[in-house]
């Protein structure tokens, strides 16, 4: 009685220790990457004893400093998805460009069905944008930006497309760069002369002229 009974926590807390690892190491790794889990999906397939379940999880990682990916993870379990998930998204991190908080000019991309508008906007406008695209952009560290998803729902296809939006992004100074150009310097605005307020009229004087 003693040794079964010592013999199956082992069992059942074994599992469950190695799973917490699994996710501590996901979520605060070394080089400060951000992971969310943007879709969780359930498939069944039927077979002779019953249902069989198996789990896919999309997720996102990214150092919100001009790096992002996304990972596709399937197991039979949610947690092993979403560790597969983390793993295949941080061996497919890629650069992107950005203009300080937002990014350098408007992009459309398409990935299947889904079409993806992201547009720069002003300081403290914020993440206008829905669960699946803020989710992207936010780990790549944009934090004022406009959106609009065009087309299919689809989380995965919407994070695709949004990715390839991000990856089509092009600053200035790299465009010129690749012409052989130099950049040439803005130049600053001039600033407008404040307007002198006009002299208030004489009343004694109107008066007597009338007079």
């Amino acid at each position: 009685m003693g040794g079964r009974g010592m013999g199956r926590p082992g069992r059942r807390t074994r599992p469950a220790a190695e799973g917490s690892d699994q996710s501590n190491a996901g979520g605060k790794d070394s080089n400060n990457l951000s992971e969310k889990v943007v879709f969780i999906n359930r498939s069944s397939k039927v077979v002779k004893g019953g249902r069989r379940f198996s789990f896919s999880a999309l997720v996102v990682v990214g150092d919100k400093q001009g790096r992002v990916g996304i990972g596709l993870g399937k197991a039979g379990e949610v947690a092993d998805a979403i560790r597969k998930g983390g793993e295949d998204a941080k061996q497919h991190m890629v650069k992107i460009s950005l203009r300080e908080a937002t990014i350098p000019h408007d992009v459309i991309s398409t990935y299947g069905g889904a079409r993806v508008l992201l547009r720069p906007a002003s300081p403290g406008t914020g993440i206008i944008a829905g669960k699946t695209v803020r989710a992207v952009v936010e780990s790549a560290g944009v934090k004022d930006v406009l959106s609009k998803s065009l087309g299919s729902k689809n989380a995965a296809n919407v994070a695709k497309a949004t990715l390839a939006a991000l990856q089509a992004l092009r600053l200035r100074e790299d465009i010129f760069r690749s012409r052989g150009l130099s950049v040439k310097p803005k130049e600053p605005v001039p600033a407008i002369p404040p307007a002198t307020p006009a002299p208030a009229p004489d009343i004694a004087s109107a008066a007597n002229s009338a007079s």
